[in-house]
């Protein structure tokens, strides 16, 4: 994902110079190979994340830091908090629920240090943030706001997500470990306009514009929590995957396992990845009695609320029929890093640079994200990437 943005980045104007840092100087080095024609110099650095005093010495004379070191409930708070020490800006792609409340926690100290922080700037959260913005926007007063992204649907152009939950030594992945994590134990949502914990995998039955009807279900996700901020919910906020049910029981299954403590996080991610076959078929009779998703589009916001006195529902979803966008949830390091990189150029230029720590629906310019995104994934001048719809409700 850091690869992704970095080739993207380096030829964005306004950048000067670009230093890949990372724990594995060897990759560092080899990527700096590959953007040895880059229209600005590219170095690599070895520096270790939880090193504290050798982290903050490589901020202190960077601009602004892309941290793209997962899984976030470890890596994201400590490189926020050097990055303020610092007074570098900060970007990342932190998916996980628990730092954010902790990173949010450090608004008041980033406005005081100067420093720009945007969290959460990838695909979800990031462009889902982005859609719910749109779609709040049709609305005089946001109630409720659920986001969703896909695992196995038809349309996102993925299968069942193995290529990318297990590393090349056949380890699970970070983003595997992370989906463990948030598909077990307790996630924070919103209801009644207030955060509250609940365990995932609850089905949330959906009726969308253009008489779209299904049920996704719940994962822990930074989304609820940034969005009731920045909406000002008074209603309900989940974070959705749109999966099969047969996916689903077996996640489930897993679940279970974890909070029983019969699996750590990292061995559920294993056998996500490669399905153990007693776990599996202990999920096929549940499976017969999950809802599927129905009609419900791949990727989407979808916010309910009122417009001149009467309820709404408003639906802001990616057009990914283009040639660009076909397949984009397919690639993990693609659908995040790009809109990591089109965040970025908001930084770079000055456009987003409020101190303070946000959300990237609290200060970046969403028409001109969408105009740039579609841009980055070929999508052809005239056909908008963002698809919004809006329903009156009985």
């Amino acid at each position: 994902m850091g690869s992704v943005a970095v080739r993207l980045a380096a030829q964005m104007p306004g950048v000067d110079e670009i230093v890949i840092a990372d724990r594995d100087r060897a990759a560092a080095d080899r990527l700096c190979r590959q953007l040895a024609d880059a229209p600005v110099p590219v170095r690599a650095a070895r520096v270790d994340v939880t090193d504290d005093a050798a982290l903050r010495n490589a901020l202190e004379s960077a601009d602004l830091v892309v941290n793209t070191v997962g899984p976030y409930y470890r890596f994201g708070l400590p490189v926020l908090q050097a990055a303020i020490a610092t007074g570098t800006h900060y970007i990342d792609i932190c998916d996980d629920w628990e730092p954010t409340v902790q990173m949010l926690e450090l608004d008041e100290t980033a406005r005081a240090a100067g420093v720009c922080a945007v969290i959460g700037m990838g695909a979800s959260p990031g462009v889902s943030n982005l859609l719910a913005a749109t779609a709040a926007a049709e609305l005089d007063e946001a109630r409720d706001a659920y986001t969703a992204w896909p695992v196995d649907v038809a349309g996102a152009g993925g299968g069942d997500g193995g290529e990318v939950l297990l590393n090349p030594d056949g380890r699970p992945s970070a983003a595997a470990v992370h989906w463990m994590l948030q598909s077990s134990g307790r996630i924070c949502t919103v209801a009644a306009g207030r955060l509250t914990f609940q365990r995932p995998l609850r089905p949330v039955a959906l009726s969308l514009p253009r008489d779209r009807h299904g049920t996704a279900y719940s994962v822990g996700h930074p989304e609820p929590i940034t969005l009731r901020r920045t909406l000002g919910l008074t209603g309900e906020a989940v974070n959705l995957m749109v999966i099969r049910p047969p996916t689903l029981a077996y996640l489930d299954v897993l679940r279970r396992d974890i909070d029983r403590r019969r699996l750590t996080h990292e061995s559920a991610a294993a056998q996500f990845a490669k399905p153990n076959l007693l776990r599996y078929l202990r999920s096929v009779p549940p499976s017969w009695r999950l809802k599927g998703p129905g009609t419900l589009p791949p990727f989407f916001a979808a916010v309910s609320g009122t417009r001149s006195g009467r309820d709404h529902m408003v639906l802001a979803q990616l057009d990914l029929s283009g040639p660009g966008t076909t397949g984009l949830f397919g690639d993990m390091a693609r659908a995040t890093g790009i809109p990591l990189a089109v965040g970025i150029s908001q930084i770079v230029d000055g456009t987003t640079r409020r101190p303070g720590v946000h959300p990237p629906d609290a200060v970046i310019d969403a028409p001109r994200f969408f105009a740039d995104l579609a841009a980055q994934l070929g999508q052809s001048a005239g056909r908008p990437l963002v698809i919004v719809e809006r329903e009156t409700l009985a």
